[in-house]
């Protein structure tokens, strides 16, 4: 089942970080503030079933497959590279969580 949601604005935080980390932008970055997201929830709502669990937001899955792609990363490098990068974690419109010692 997908409950379609709008697309959430990049965390302050994040920009603040990936713009001091990438003054001049990159590929990702340069993609989400040119194009947007590309895709949006109501993209997949044919592909699901209307009963059952929610499912994780379909946009960020399709996304996340495309930036995969272009880097030749396996899954598990894919989702380091969610956890790890602030410039895939602009474009997905993720929380830049730093640590607090």
């Amino acid at each position: 089942m997908i409950q379609p949601q709008a697309i959430d604005p990049i965390p302050e935080e994040t920009v603040r970080v990936a713009r001091a980390a990438f003054p001049k932008g990159n590929l990702y970055m340069t993609m989400r503030d040119e194009i947007g997201t590309l895709y949006n929830d109501q993209d997949f709502e044919a592909l699901f079933p209307t009963l059952g669990q929610p499912a994780f937001s379909p946009w960020r899955l399709a996304l996340v497959c495309v930036m995969q792609y272009i880097e030749d990363m396996t899954d598990r490098q894919a989702a380091d590279a969610v956890r790890s990068r602030i410039d895939w974690k602009y474009a997905l419109s993720l929380l830049f969580d730093r640590l607090r010692l």
